[in-house]
């Protein structure tokens, strides 16, 4: 399995390579750090800024494929109404102001620019719709057919399902404190000029054909990405339990809402900034603003849409799931719940230690001084 999102252009780390949590390698200007093998505590905010984390109960955490924002669909009819609004009325009014005379009136000329603006805004405004939806629809369907990879941490394992080219192949459940984990710093090149890029990775070798099983994605930063390889690593140590703890910071979602975004989002983000205006925190003119930013985005349809995609994926996607992996899901007796190795446990406790005394080192000259410490080797 090999779910790239849009990561060419960033650097591969070396998979054949034996690692630990700490080791760092440079390719062409850029850098990798790894962050697992050992999963050891970073020290970072426990936030999926992703959006990448489906589902988590007390027994499991799927990651890989994410829900529907409504921020996405704000941003398509957003983007079409407001491309409507400059092309029929904000442009011809400027273009007016600026050309008329005694010899071309206001009006006349206002007429003629509106007349101009409405044939751009339907052909522009049209293909810029349509290419939304055809982006909207495409990422929907590669959601459609993603497995997001497993975290169970009854059984401290993480499961896999290998795609090839006859369709999904047979679950590989793989060790947790085996599993690597990097985060990448590249520089990629552009016809702006060179260009900073983040990327966040899984993998494992399969055990039986050495194949490398990888899960990548793109972050607009480093510590995002560190951020979201935390919040996984902390629901498998028991330190978060629930998805509001980790993808709702800004607390949008109510103890009843359901854990994805919809309808509900933006009324909760409406008497949030209410709230924030009868305290003072905003003023008026911010709130106008905001408002008028929700109209141009159609009020509350960016949330029924979301909704109503969301509604035919978790259709889709419990389909997929191989009965084996259904299986190894179902919550385990707490007697028979697998403990972290000693190893971790006491590397973990000397990583915090560390960090509540020097906040500002970086987790790699951390890492590197407790293995310096322990005597380990690579």
């Amino acid at each position: 399995m090999s779910r790239d999102t849009s990561t060419k252009d960033l650097p591969k780390p070396e998979l054949n390579q034996p690692r630990r949590a700490g080791d760092s390698e440079r390719q062409s200007g850029s850098r990798i750090t790894y962050l697992a093998p050992l999963p050891l505590p970073t020290g970072y905010p426990k936030r999926d800024y992703l959006k990448a984390i489906d589902e988590i109960n007390d027994t499991w955490l799927d990651y890989g494929a994410g829900w529907p924002t409504v921020f996405g669909w704000q941003l398509i009819l957003g983007g079409t109404v407001g491309l409507l609004l400059m092309c029929v009325a904000i442009i011809p009014l400027l273009m007016s102001a600026m050309t008329y005379s005694e010899a071309y009136p206001f009006m006349g000329e206002l007429a003629i620019n509106v007349d101009m603006g409405i044939t751009t805004a339907f052909w522009g405004g049209g293909a810029l719709f349509l290419i939304a939806l055809s982006v909207v629809f495409y990422a929907h369907q590669q959601r459609k057919s993603i497995i997001p990879v497993r975290f169970n941490r009854e059984r401290r394992e993480v499961c896999f399902v290998p795609e090839g080219l006859q369709g999904h192949e047979a679950p590989v459940f793989v060790p947790w404190e085996s599993l690597m984990a990097w985060v990448i710093e590249g520089r990629g090149a552009s016809e702006y000029g060179a260009m900073q890029q983040y990327g966040f990775g899984l993998g494992y070798a399969h055990p039986k054909t050495g194949k490398w099983l990888t899960l990548e994605f793109m972050t607009p930063g480093l510590p995002l990405a560190i951020s979201s390889w935390e919040a996984i690593r902390a629901y498998m140590e028991y330190e978060v339990n629930s998805l509001r703890e980790i993808q709702d910071p800004e607390g949008l979602r109510g103890p009843d809402d359901p854990p994805y975004e919809g309808l509900h989002t933006l009324r909760n983000a409406r008497r949030n900034l209410n709230e924030r205006r009868r305290n003072g925190e905003v003023g008026w003119l911010y709130a106008l603003c905001w408002y008028l930013f929700d109209i141009i985005e159609l009020w509350n349809l960016p949330g029924y849409l979301a909704e109503w995609e969301t509604r035919r994926l978790k259709k889709t996607r419990p389909k997929l799931r191989p009965q084996a992996m259904e299986e190894w899901s179902k919550p385990l007796p707490e007697e028979h719940w697998a403990p972290p190795s000693e190893g971790l446990t006491r590397l973990s406790a000397e990583v915090t230690r560390l960090r509540e005394q020097q906040p500002n080192r970086s987790i790699d000259q951390i890492f590197a001084e407790v293995y310096q410490q322990e005597r380990l080797t690579a």
